[in-house]
């Protein structure tokens, strides 16, 4: 039984879902809009909420635990121009546009971007 398995898969293993988790938020970190699966991107969602979320707080703490999900590159943008920008925000920083199914496998596509 899969009670309190929230969590998707994607037909990887673990160290393969972080990898896929932490490219697809450096990407989105760095361009501000990407396209990728619904799945992904609503895996994806909390995953960057949580880390601007961090951003937030501007303490060293924070700064290197985001450094340590994405890179040094993704925290100082996090930190320094996205966080700032949704200071008076309280959630919410992702938007999730779904598109047409992908032509080649039919699968349902989305674009992630922040607010």
């Amino acid at each position: 039984m899969r009670h309190h398995n929230a969590n998707r898969k994607f037909g990887r293993k673990k160290n393969q879902r972080v990898a896929l988790l932490r490219s697809l938020a450096y990407s989105l970190a760095l361009k501000g809009k990407i396209k990728t699966t619904e799945a992904k991107a609503k895996e994806l969602r909390p995953y960057m909420e949580k880390l601007v979320t961090l951003g937030k707080k501007k303490t060293l703490a924070s700064r290197r635990f985001i450094e340590g999900r994405v890179g040094v590159k993704v925290a100082k943008k996090i930190v320094e121009e996205l966080s700032p920008t949704y200071k008076e925000r309280a959630g919410g920083y992702t938007r999730i546009t779904k598109m047409i199914s992908r032509t080649s496998d039919a699968s349902p596509m989305a674009v992630i971007e922040f607010v």
